[in-house]
Order: C-alpha cells, then structure tokens, then sequence
C-alpha cells in the first residue's frame, strides 16, 4: 500500500489536520487551502472558471507526489521533495461543466483534485482565480478527450501535466466525432466557439471517425473550423491523427489503417498538411511523429502505448501512451513558437 503523508506534512508545515470541510466563497472569494483536503482528495466549492493551484509538496520523509483533478486530468507530474525539504509548483486548471467530455455527465461540481504518487506528501495548497490565463482549446475524437476511466486515456488528459501557471487546457474532444459531427453538434462547435478569446490556442485534431467523409468535405470542414478560430482571435493549430498500432509483415505500419487513410481513398493526414499551408496554419505532424515512435518500438514494444493486450485495441492510448503522445504536442508547441518554453516542464 502506497505511504500517504499529507496529515504528517500538514502538521509540521502547519500545525493542523486534514478536515473534510469544503471551500466556500467568501466576498466573492473563495476561502481554498488544506483545511478542503482528506484522504488525498481537495475539494473546492467554485464556480467554472480558470484557478491558479500552488502546491507545496514535501514532508519528514522523502516524498514523490502527483496531482490529478477533475476527469481524470494528469496535472502535475510526480515530483520528488528530498526529506526534510520542500517543492512548491503551480498550474492552472480548467473548471467547467461538464467536467469530462461534452457530451458526457456533468460530473461533480466544484474544482476535485487528488494526490498520488508513490510517496505523496502535501504540505500547503493554494487555489486562486487565475487572472492572466491563456487557454489551450483541444478539438478532437477519443484518441484526444478526457476518458472517463482506466485503462484508456487520449492524449489532451495528459496535456495538462506538461504546462506551468498561465496555459490552461480547456479539453472539448469527444469521443466517436467526425468533423461532420463536431461541427454539427450543438455541445460541441457551436459551443466551443464563444469561448475562445484573442491570443487562445485552438488545436484540431479530428480524422479517426471520418471514415466515410469525401475528401472534399473533410477539407471544407477543416476550413470552417480554422475560419471560426480566426473570427474569434484565437489562434488555430491543425494536429495529424495519432497512428493506429497496424503493422504490415516488413515491421513498419501499413499505408492504409495505421495511417489514416478511409475507405473512400481519402488520405487525411495529407489533408491536413494541405489545408494547413493553403491556409497559412501552424501544423503538428502528430501522424509523423507518432509513426516514428512505434516503428522505433517495434511490434512488441509498442502494445504498451495502446490498449493491445488489455482490449485488442490498437486505436485507443494506455496512460503510458497518451502521455508520451502529450508530450510530442508539447514539445512541437515549443518548437513552433506557439508557447513559450518556460510555460512548459520538461520530462
């Protein structure tokens, strides 16, 4: 069984307890620190919105201490406090309703978060309304969304782990969505689109469901989502599909199923290269990258990124892969100039 150290830390950083009472606003404020924690879960009692979190990790003992929230949200990757010492990190967090996917239940209220690791220990926590936030908008299928449970995790539940205070990620995939289906759904574009203010980031990554969609509607769909972007002042970043795990005989992934191409012929991944320089887009090769990575893992190697052996599924990410597939797009943020590098943690 995991050692769990919050009371311990909380007592000698403090001098008080774990309760279990939650948050309240006070004045327009919320009133949010340890007293809103037990048995490794913080609750507060906020309205949607964007909250800065400051936590102070470390206690007598070493301790290595994660922070997940909401959905199932990785949001802050295990991080090591040497005994006796103390590591504070921040993040900011997305609220809304529904606190999952789109379509999905509206999930508990508030803002959940919950320590883990291997050694947890919290020693403060802080939760504030963010002021200066920019947020990450994530347009995409169930490689992409916030799953709802293990073992599956898409790519943008992971995303979050990898930004520091001021970058949000705001996750509006939806599992089994076409680019017919995302525009054509009430929840989904056509509430996603009044969100999105001057200096947002907008990352569509939608192909997988697009399975009878011709290529001349697939490229107009695109193009509608990439005008409506812009009409809002955010900024619209076009993501190739994650690979499907289809290996042909010679060990490298098949040119059709891997590799995004439908029935119809249509090849999406080039599509979405081409839409993306016709429209002057920034464009995340994530088909590249992560055709690279599993032809580098070999037909072995690469059942631990999907859910081979738990589910026969070569489509859907493990923990494991989604969060080294958030960790392309991290990088490929950075490298574009579409973040800037010290808004992002590395490793």
């Amino acid at each position: 069984m995991r050692r769990f150290s919050i009371a311990v830390a909380t007592a000698v950083a403090l001098g008080t307890a774990l309760s279990s009472v939650p948050a309240q606003a006070h004045q327009g404020r919320p009133a949010l620190g340890l007293a809103n924690c037990t048995a490794g879960t913080c609750h507060f009692d906020v309205p949607p919105g964007m909250y800065d979190v400051r936590v102070t990790l470390g206690g007598p003992a070493a301790s290595s201490t994660s922070v997940s929230g909401e959905s199932r949200r990785s949001l802050l990757p295990e991080t090591a406090a040497p005994a006796g010492e103390r590591v504070t990190r921040s993040f900011t967090v997305s609220v809304r309703t529904p606190e999952g996917e789109p379509t999905g239940p509206d999930g508990s209220p508030g803002l959940d978060l919950r320590i883990g690791g291997s050694a947890p220990a919290l020693a403060d926590i802080r939760v504030t309304p963010a002021r200066h936030a920019r947020q990450i908008f994530l347009v995409g299928d169930s490689t992409v969304c916030d799953q709802p449970g293990d073992p599956y995790s898409g790519w943008g539940q992971q995303l979050p782990q990898y930004l520091g205070k001021g970058l949000s990620v705001a996750n509006y995939a939806d599992s089994g969505e076409s680019t017919v289906s995302y525009l054509g759904n009430p929840r989904l574009w056509a509430t996603v689109r009044p969100l999105i203010r001057p200096g947002d980031l907008v990352l569509v990554q939608l192909a997988h469901n697009d399975k009878t969609t011709d290529e001349a509607t697939y490229r107009a769909n695109l193009e509608t989502l990439v005008a409506g972007v812009r009409e809002r002042g955010g900024q619209p970043v076009l993501v190739t599909p994650i690979v499907r795990r289809w290996f042909s005989p010679d060990g490298t992934l098949n040119n059709g199923t891997a590799l995004l191409v439908n029935g119809l012929g249509v090849d999406h991944p080039a599509v979405v290269r081409s839409v993306a320089a016709a429209r002057d887009v920034p464009l995340i090769d994530l088909t590249a990258k992560t055709k690279a990575l599993v032809e580098s893992l070999g037909v072995e190697g690469s059942k631990a990124l999907y859910l081979t052996n738990e589910a026969r599924d070569n489509t859907h990410t493990s923990v494991r892969g989604a969060t080294l597939y958030a960790g392309l797009v991290r990088d490929e943020l950075v490298t574009r100039h579409l973040v800037p590098k010290g808004k992002v943690r590395v490793g």
